[in-house]
C-alpha cells in the first residue's frame, strides 16, 4: 500500500518554499473525496476515451511527489508525461505565473499585444540551434504547434505532402492523426484522415530495420507515392514518444538534412516531449548537430502551464499573410511568464547537465536490476539523457514484446507509491519522465519501489503459471 506522510520534502535544491511550509501534508478524507467516489463521478460525467492511468485522484504535488485526496504519497516518475522537468510547483515558475496574474491574465495577442510573448519569443528563438535569423508563433498545444508547423511549411514551399515515420506520434487532431504512427487506441474508428500524408519505416535494428533500409523506403516513395517536390516537409520526433522512446541515430539526420536540402523541402523536429532538458539538450536533435528548419515545442516549457510553439526560420516563418497564424488563446501572458521562469530554472539549476548525469546513474541501476531480478526479461534500456525507457520481453530467445509483465510493474509500482506510464507499439517499455529536479534521495526511492515492483510482477507470474 501507499504510504501516508507528515510533510512534502523540500526541493533539490534543499530550499523549501513558504508555500511549500503551509501546505497541509494530508487533505481530511471525507465520503465526497476519496478515490472511489470520485472515480465513479468521473465515469459518470467524463468520456472513457479520456483515458487514466492511475485510479488515484491528486490533491497536492511538490517537485517530484505528488498526494491523492485520501492522503497517500506517490514518487512521480511520469512528470504529466514529461510536462515537469522543473517538477510540480517550481516555485520560480509559480512567482512569474502570480506575478503576471496581478497584472492581466488574457488580451488575445492577436487583439492587444504584450511583452511576455514577445520576450519568450526571443528566448525560443536563441536556444534554438542554427545561426540564421528565426522566429516563433505561441499557440496552447502540441497538437496545435504540429498542425501549424505543418501549416507554415506548406505556405512557404506552396506544396501539400508531408512524410511521417512509423510508430511516430504527432497528436489526437486529425491532421496530426494522420501523421501519427500508431491505429490503437490514437486512430481507431476515426478516419478518413487527410491526404498527401506519406509514411516511411522508422530504422529498428531490433526489427532489422536500418538507416539505410529507412532511406532506401524514402527514397522509393519517391518514387511510387509521394513526388518530391510536392513535399513541403518532413517530420520527426528526435526520440519517438509513444513509439517506444527509440532516439533517432545521428546518420538518419544526416541523410534527412541532405534529402530535404536536395528537393528544397523542410525538415520539422517534433520535440514537444523531448525538448527542454529531458535529454541533456535544450532539443534532442542538437545531440545530432543537424539543424532543422521548424522545431514544435509544447510540454515542459512552461512548467505545467498550457502552452506550445513553432520555432522556425525566419524567412519560412513569415510565408503566411497578417491573420493566417494565431488563436484566441496562444501565447497567453500567465503560461509566457511561466515558461521564461521554467526556462530560467533549466538553466540556472543546471538541469541540462542534471539530465546527463541522471540518464547515466539509471541506466547502469536499471542494468543491474534487470539481471538481479528479472534475468532475460530486460530487453533494452534505451533513451537519451533522463529520457529513458526499459523494454521488457518473454524471453531473449524470441524477444516477444511482453506488454503484461510491464502492465504488472506498472501496477505494482503504484500500490507501492511510485507512478509509471509504458510506451511502445506493443506496450511493453516503461518510460521514465521523472522530474529533473528531483533530489538524488527521491530518485533512490523510486528505483527502490520500481526494482520491488519488479520482483513483485515477475513473483505474480510464476505463480500463475504454477496454478
Amino acid at each position: 500500500m501507499t504510504t501516508k506522510t507528515a510533510k512534502p520534502r523540500s526541493r533539490s535544491s534543499k530550499k523549501t518554499t513558504a508555500a511549500a511550509a503551509k501546505r497541509p501534508a494530508v487533505v481530511s478524507t471525507t465520503a465526497a473525496q476519496t478515490n472511489a467516489a470520485l472515480l465513479a463521478r468521473r465515469q459518470a460525467a467524463v468520456p472513457r476515451g479520456v483515458a487514466s492511468a492511475a485510479p488515484v485522484f491528486a490533491s497536492h504535488a511538490e517537485n517530484a511527489e505528488l498526494w491523492d485526496v485520501e492522503g497517500n504519497r506517490y514518487i512521480d516518475f511520469a512528470g504529466g508525461i514529461a510536462v515537469l522537468n522543473t517538477g510540480h510547483r517550481h516555485p520560480g515558475v509559480i512567482a512569474a505565473a502570480k506575478a503576471q496574474e496581478d497584472r492581466y491574465t488574457h488580451t488575445s495577442f492577436q487583439v492587444v499585444p504584450y511583452e511576455p510573448y514577445v520576450a519568450l519569443a526571443e528566448k525560443l528563438n536563441a536556444l534554438a540551434p542554427g545561426d540564421f535569423a528565426k522566429k516563433t508563433l505561441l499557440v496552447t498545444t502540441g497538437a496545435e504547434a504540429v498542425e501549424n508547423a505543418v501549416k507554415i511549411a506548406r505556405a512557404y514551399t506552396k506544396r501539400p505532402g508531408v512524410i511521417a515515420f512509423t510508430a511516430g506520434y504527432h497528436g489526437r487532431t486529425l491532421l496530426t492523426l494522420g501523421m501519427t504512427g500508431k491505429v490503437n487506441p490514437y486512430k481507431k474508428d476515426v478516419g478518413p484522415f487527410p491526404s498527401d500524408i506519406f509514411r516511411a519505416p522508422f530504422p529498428d535494428a531490433r526489427a532489422g530495420i536500418t538507416v539505410e533500409d529507412s532511406i532506401r523506403a524514402l527514397e522509393t516513395l519517391f518514387l511510387t507515392d509521394a513526388q518530391p517536390d510536392r513535399v513541403a516537409a518532413i517530420i520527426l520526433e528526435p526520440v519517438l514518444g509513444e513509439g517506444g522512446y527509440h532516439p533517432v541515430p545521428t546518420e538518419m539526420w544526416q541523410a534527412l538534412r541532405a534529402i530535404c536540402d536536395k528537393h528544397g523541402i523542410l525538415l520539422i523536429s517534433d520535440e514537444i516531449q523531448a525538448g527542454f532538458a529531458r535529454t541533456g539538450a535544450w532539443f534532442a536533435i542538437q545531440h545530432s548537430g543537424v539543424v532543422p528548419d521548424l522545431i514544435t515545442c509544447a510540454k515542459s516549457m512552461a512548467g505545467g502551464y498550457p502552452i506550445a510553439g513553432v520555432i522556425g526560420r525566419a524567412d519560412v516563418m513569415d510565408a503566411l499573410d497578417p491573420g493566417g497564424l494565431g488563436g484566441t488563446y496562444g501565447g497567453n501572458p500567465v503560461a509566457c511568464a511561466a515558461a521564461l521562469a521554467a526556462i530560467d530554472a533549466i538553466e540556472t539549476e543546471g538541469l541540462l547537465a542534471r539530465s546527463t548525469a541522471l540518464g547515466e546513474s539509471m541506466r547502469a541501476r536499471f542494468a543491474d536490476m534487470g539481471a538481479r531480478v528479472a534475468p532475460y526479461r530486460m530487453w533494452d534500456i534505451r533513451g537519451l539523457g533522463a529520457m529513458l525507457a526499459v523494454e521488457f520481453v518473454t524471453d531473449f530467445d524470441s524477444a516477444t514484446p511482453d506488454g503484461a509483465l510491464t502492465k504488472s510493474v506498472i501496477a505494482h509500482a503504484l500500490k507501492r507509491g511510485l507512478i509509471l506510464l509504458s510506451c511502445g507499439m506493443h506496450g511493453n517499455a516503461v518510460r521514465i519522465m521523472v522530474p529533473l529536479t528531483a533530489s538524488d534521495a527521491i530518485i533512490e526511492e523510486g528505483l527502490a519501489i520500481f526494482e520491488a515492483a519488479l520482483s513483485d510482477a515477475i513473483a505474480a507470474e510464476l505463480r500463475h503459471a504454477a496454478e
